[in-house]
């Protein structure tokens, strides 16, 4: 039989975290046409296919690319100086009810024209692709009009076109309630449900509509207002749930049925109940907490033991989180939230694509799927979280192209 011609063949990787089916040991993986084309035992595949390229992974681990499917990364101006004010004492809740928090970065963010916001994001944008995260969402909210919250998806937008992961939209008029109208937060939301979401709908910027359901912020009857309109303009639903105190927030996601609750620091055991009853992703945030310096995680080990689907996100963005790496955030799960590495491994992963509805065509390693992945100079998921915080060699493809190499191989 003659070997078929294919464009890339990792050969003998000492351990393949598949990202849903478990892991395998002395796997090739060959990548054609930006998919993958056959996965098996080295021996195997061997003499199937004559490639372009041979990638040696002997002794290495490889894994899916990273899927981080909660980001705020578009935004002006910076928040260094709360950050200072909380290493200090100051709570979050407390700097936001003094005018700061998501309010001074719209403040900021309607000051800078859509060039500014396109040239801040990129670098960091281009950050996290090199970490490993081949798939990312970015949501608005940060804009609180509609002019602004437009220009945001348009920057989302223009990102999306030369970045070599793929990038997810998401609206997030429903951020906070900015300073114009905060006398008057049911005419805000007239605001939002009114003119913002159609709009956005009807230049197709957003894939999904997402909330902010906690105290001080939009309450569960006005979070399911904002989620079943976007739902009429097809943007589907995400939430940010029960991050500082129970909110109802989870309870909200299961009776709309959105794809995602995320944060989910404070969610009770009705919540984690009501989320694994309606099939809600729980998208957990830990860098978050780290950076807060909160003391209370999110219940993943609970999570996970009633059986709801866990994913795992950076939530970068310029007040409560600036971390960027995924691996990290795997690490903070490991060590915080007691997950295994390989649980973690596969909510960062797979969990994140479920999150994103993409499970069909990324998130894990499985033929026909999209060849996005990562070869890591380390011999297995232990030794990878074991490294989390440092800046590990890794080569990491996007549909089967590389596109970011710290020289894992000769």
């Amino acid at each position: 039989m003659t070997p078929e011609p294919i464009d890339l063949l990792l050969s003998n990787a000492n351990r393949v975290i598949s990202g849903k089916s478990g892991v395998h040991e002395g796997v090739s993986i060959a990548i054609d046409s930006g998919k993958i084309k056959a996965m098996g035992p080295a021996s195997e595949i061997a003499g199937f296919f004559h490639p372009a390229e041979v990638v040696d992974a002997t002794g290495k681990l490889v894994t899916p690319g990273f899927v981080d499917s909660h980001t705020h990364i578009v935004f002006g101006g910076h928040r260094a100086s709360e950050f200072v004010q909380r290493c200090a004492g100051a709570d979050y809740e407390e700097i936001a009810a003094s005018g700061g928090g998501i309010r001074s970065s719209v403040r900021m963010t309607r000051e800078a024209s859509l060039e500014d916001l396109i040239d801040a994001a990129r670098p960091r944008l281009a950050r996290m692709v090199a970490a490993g995260s081949t798939t990312i969402e970015i949501k608005s909210g940060y804009g609180l009009d509609l002019e602004t919250e437009l220009k945001m998806l348009r920057a989302i937008a223009e990102l999306a076109k030369d970045c070599p992961a793929e990038v997810v939209a998401t609206f997030m008029g429903a951020h906070e309630t900015p300073d114009e109208w905060r006398h008057d937060r049911a005419g805000y939301l007239d605001l939002v449900c009114q003119q913002m979401i159609p709009a956005v709908a009807k230049e197709g910027l957003a894939e999904f509509c997402d909330v902010f359901c906690e105290r001080q912020v939009f309450d569960p009857e006005e979070s399911r207002r904002v989620l079943e309109t976007g739902l009429k303009h097809g943007l589907k639903a995400k939430i940010h749930a029960d991050e500082m105190a129970a909110s109802g927030g989870s309870e909200v996601a299961a009776e709309v049925g959105a794809i995602s609750a995320d944060h989910l620091m404070m969610t009770p055991p009705e919540g984690i109940e009501a989320l694994k009853r309606s099939g809600v992703v729980a998208t957990l945030l830990p860098g978050t907490t780290f950076y807060l310096s909160k003391p209370q995680y999110a219940p993943a080990r609970e999570m996970i033991d009633a059986g709801l689907t866990v994913a795992l996100a950076t939530d970068r963005n310029p007040g409560s989180c600036t971390v960027e790496s995924m691996l990290f955030i795997v690490g903070l799960a490991v060590q915080r939230m007691r997950m295994t590495p390989l649980e973690a491994i596969q909510a960062a992963t797979f969990g994140g694509a479920k999150a994103l509805g993409r499970e069909e065509s990324c998130g894990s390693l499985e033929v026909g799927k999209r060849a996005d992945l990562i070869l890591w100079e380390v011999p297995d998921e232990d030794a990878l979280v074991y490294e989390f915080t440092n800046d590990l060699k890794r080569s990491v493809w996007a549909g089967g192209r590389l596109i970011a190499d710290t020289e894992v191989h000769s």
